[in-house]
C-alpha cells in the first residue's frame, strides 16, 4: 500500500511545489493511517491543515479506499 500512497502523493506534489512546498511520506500503518511531513512553504503555512485535509487526504482517500486518515508528523 505504501507504493500506492507514494504514487497518489506524486499527483498532488506539483500543486504543493508550485507554492513553494512539498510533502514527504513518512509511514503507512496497517490501520490505514498515512503519516506525512509538509515541507518548505507548506511546513509553516497557516493553511497547512486545510491543504492536508481537503487536498492530500481527499485525493488519497479517492485513490486508495484503504486510507482512513492522513496525519502530519
Amino acid at each position: 500500500m505504501k507504493e500506492k500512497v507514494q504514487e497518489a502523493l506524486n499527483k498532488v506534489r506539483p500543486y504543493l511545489q508550485r507554492d513553494g512546498g512539498d510533502v514527504e511520506l513518512i509511514d503507512v500503518t496497517e490501520d490505514g493511517e498515512v503519516k506525512v511531513r509538509l515541507k518548505g512553504a507548506c511546513g509553516g503555512c497557516p493553511g497547512a491543515q486545510i491543504t492536508l485535509k481537503q487536498g492530500i487526504e481527499r485525493v488519497l482517500k479517492q485513490e486508495i479506499p484503504e486510507v482512513k486518515r492522513v496525519t502530519p508528523v
